[in-house]
């Protein structure tokens, strides 16, 4: 007959089992239930679940439980380096009652943190006979200590581990496939996704919504690289035209004689090299939208034909006498001072009137740094798919540095600063050395200034966030690992807007 721990032990089993094969959501939260029900009926003080990084040939930790283990879970364990190491060599499972004359038992984590293992079992995780991981439980509660049915029961627990490991490799990168195919998809229709926390993005979302339903031209302005095109495209999704042509047209791409082509088209013999008759971008546009993108630095002989279309929806083709009509909203674009421009004589008045309807000033990156957290880890998700490399995501000092940075370069530096420490970058966190981002153009001290509640006030977020996903969003262990209160913890939850994602 079955003892009352042995009952519990198998309907622990079944319960784990019935997990790993339903669709979890992180395996994460899944080996944390593992290791905690592993430790629970080991009997043990501390465990964790350390996984192999075959690059570096060391075990780093996945899960820890105990008192310092929040401390622990910052080191990593060289191959045949102390317990974990010796099992993950050999690939041998090893039960310890006296580690203190065990000479493969290294104690300078244990003296560092400030804990002392008296016993212990580590067991290997395998696939196909390799080891990929190991479990460990410390520190029998009571005597005399771990036992041989201990040991089996940990090698059963460590077989399910590599179970939701390899399932959850197998989710991954299904995940993937799909995730490449939809951005795929989207970029063949041309459009992006627009991350945002920022209350100053969402209020333009939100205005957005409003000029999307009218047909009125819009300016869009702000600084280079803060995405003004993702909003041009936002208006046309959002508008009764959205199942017609976006156009897109960089006005200063190309020299005046193609521009003018390029926009209205030309006919046959019209010039040089007109072989044949050309549409223009309006006319592709026809009962959907153009996109003028740095409408700035259109030549003056072009901008009264743009007038012209606002005003009559009528142009004529380079090289044509014959009128065409088109029925087409303009969304106009820049970055630089239109009003100077006017001022200046380089700028028609009357189009920037008419262009100025319904203007939109887009925020520089620097002043919406709730967004620098959210888009850093969008783009490192998109470049981990392509170079084919795996990440945990950024250190709080990575974190740090990207808050503190000015970002002239706006969104696009953000992304390509991301993508180029996706390739360079080494270890499991991106750190600061993989960013490459130079101290002198942090921003002045003014600016930091205006900007630092905001900056405190991510950058807490962000950390807060961390230690409730390590803790599998328990918010009482959590407000142990940070040595706070846990009503103050609640309270910093719900001001900081953390979402957890289950209740989502």
């Amino acid at each position: 007959m079955l003892s009352k721990i042995d009952v519990t032990k198998f309907h622990t089993l079944i319960e784990i089992n019935s997990l790993i094969n339903s669709n979890y959501e992180s395996v994460h939260n899944l080996l944390l239930q593992i290791m905690e029900s592993a430790t629970k009926l080991s009997e043990a003080e501390a465990s964790c679940l350390m996984l192999m990084d075959k690059d570096k040939q060391e075990l780093y930790f996945e899960v820890a439980l105990g008192s310092k283990a929040t401390e622990v879970k910052k080191y990593t364990v060289k191959l045949g380096e102390g317990i974990a190491g010796w099992v993950a060599l050999h690939n041998k499972s090893l039960i310890i009652n006296d580690l203190a004359n065990d000479k493969r038992h290294l104690s300078n984590i244990g003296e560092e943190i400030n804990y002392k293992s008296k016993t212990m079992m580590a067991v290997p995780m395998r696939i196909k006979d390799k080891c990929i991981g190991i479990l460990e439980v410390i520190n029998k509660i009571s005597e005399p200590g771990f036992s041989q049915e201990d040991l089996e029961w940990l090698e059963i627990f460590a077989n399910q581990a590599t179970l939701a490991v390899v399932n959850a490799k197998h989710i991954e990168e299904a995940n993937s496939e799909i995730q490449l195919l939809q951005n795929q998809l989207n970029t063949d229709h041309g459009y992006h996704t627009i991350i945002t926390k920022s209350p100053a993005i969402l209020e333009k979302l939100e205005m957005i919504e409003r000029v999307a339903k009218t047909d009125s031209s819009v300016l869009l302005l702000g600084e280079s690289g803060v995405g003004k095109e993702l909003f041009a495209e936002q208006i046309h999704l959002r508008s009764k035209r959205s199942k017609a042509t976006f156009i897109r047209v960089n006005c200063a791409a190309l020299p005046e004689g193609l521009l003018e082509s390029e926009l209205f088209g030309h006919v046959k013999g019209a010039f040089t090299n007109a072989v044949s008759n050309r549409q223009g971008r309006f006319e592709m546009a026809d009962n959907g939208t153009i996109f003028l993108d740095e409408i700035g630095d259109l030549p003056l002989s072009l901008q009264a034909k743009i007038l012209r279309v606002i005003q009559e929806r009528k142009f004529e083709k380079v090289g044509s006498d014959s009128t065409v009509s088109v029925n087409v909203r303009i969304i106009a674009a820049t970055n630089k001072d239109l009003e100077e421009q006017v001022e200046k004589g380089q700028f028609r008045s009357d189009l920037y009137y008419r262009l100025n309807v319904l203007p939109i000033y887009i925020p520089p990156l620097r002043q919406r740094l709730e967004d620098i957290p959210e888009l850093a880890h969008f783009f490192l998700g998109n470049f981990m798919r392509e170079t084919k490399k795996q990440f945990s995501g950024f250190s709080q000092d990575a974190l740090q540095v990207m808050l503190s940075y000015s970002w002239p370069g706006n969104v696009r530096e953000l992304q390509n600063c991301i993508e180029r420490a996706c390739v360079i970058g080494k270890n499991k966190w991106i750190g600061p050395e993989d960013l490459f981002l130079k101290s002198g153009e942090m921003q002045e001290e003014e600016a930091m200034d205006r900007n630092l509640k905001i900056a405190i006030n991510v950058f807490k977020g962000s950390f807060i966030r961390k230690v409730l996903e390590e803790n599998d969003w328990n918010q009482t262990e959590a407000a142990r690992a940070l040595a706070i209160q846990r009503t103050y913890l609640s309270r910093l939850v719900k001001e900081l807007n953390i979402i957890n994602p289950k209740e989502q």
